[in-house]
């Protein structure tokens, strides 16, 4: 089996620019935090932590993805937020020390900048100007967070579920020619699995709406990834 490659020192520049947390940051800067941070590689399918264990770092996705989710107490997993190259996760535990309060996943193979508490934390008090800029991450974190219970409080199934494939499709999406029917090609691969816990919902609603919407010409699937082929449809269910 195969490992996820390492990644050169000028790769992670790029990823961590990516980032509006580090993106205002200058070279020298970046340069320091990649000197002290830890490269960690997770093939698909591994457990990066689990909720409750220690907390004592902040990771950044450097290639591949991570899904950070939860169980709920009737045993329901509950998917919180899929984690791309250039995002950061674990701030919470960071800043605090205190467990994890969500599972992390790698969903693909993954590889990690590891930001141990105890080096981060002198470095944020030597540029004070970061602090604001992880309260932005965090505010943003909340925000979603407060949508998405919003959503399951507010809509059904099927207007939860054509927002996430449209937000998908903005955020992973890739155009498709004509002569592949059009439309936009997600190419972040879900299971149908991940996406009922990303709407709150079972596997089988999930799957049964899905369907409908291929019968319709709504979506499609095209090598394992799904293809929104007329967005307007899925727009008008939550307008």
């Amino acid at each position: 089996m195969t490992r996820p490659p390492r990644i050169d020192t000028r790769m992670k520049r790029d990823a961590l620019l990516t980032s509006p947390f580090f993106r205002p940051m200058r070279p020298e800067e970046i340069d320091e935090i990649i000197g002290f941070a830890a490269e960690r590689r997770y093939l698909k399918g591994t457990t990066v932590f689990n909720k409750g264990d220690p907390g004592s770092s902040m990771m950044a996705v450097l290639a591949g993805r991570i899904r950070v989710g939860n169980v709920s107490m009737d045993g329901k997993e509950v998917t919180l937020n899929v984690i791309g190259p250039g995002e950061i996760f674990g701030e919470i535990a960071l800043l605090d020390g205190k467990p994890r309060s969500a599972d992390a996943l790698a969903i693909e193979d993954t590889t990690l900048m590891v930001v141990e508490r105890r080096h981060f934390m002198p470095f944020l008090l030597r540029h004070g100007t970061m602090v604001e800029r992880l309260l932005v991450v965090l505010c943003d974190r909340l925000r979603r967070t407060s949508l998405a219970l919003e959503e399951v409080a507010l809509f059904d199934l099927p207007a939860r579920l054509a927002r996430l494939l449209l937000q998908l499709a903005a955020d992973y999406g890739r155009p498709l020619p004509p002569e592949q029917g059009g439309g936009t090609r997600i190419d972040l691969k879900l299971s149908q699995r991940d996406l009922s816990t990303l709407v709150a919902s079972s596997r089988e609603s999930v799957n049964k709406q899905l369907r409908v919407w291929r019968d319709s010409g709504a979506i499609d699937q095209l090598d394992g990834h799904l293809v929104v082929r007329r967005p307007q449809e899925l727009l008008a269910l939550y307008e």
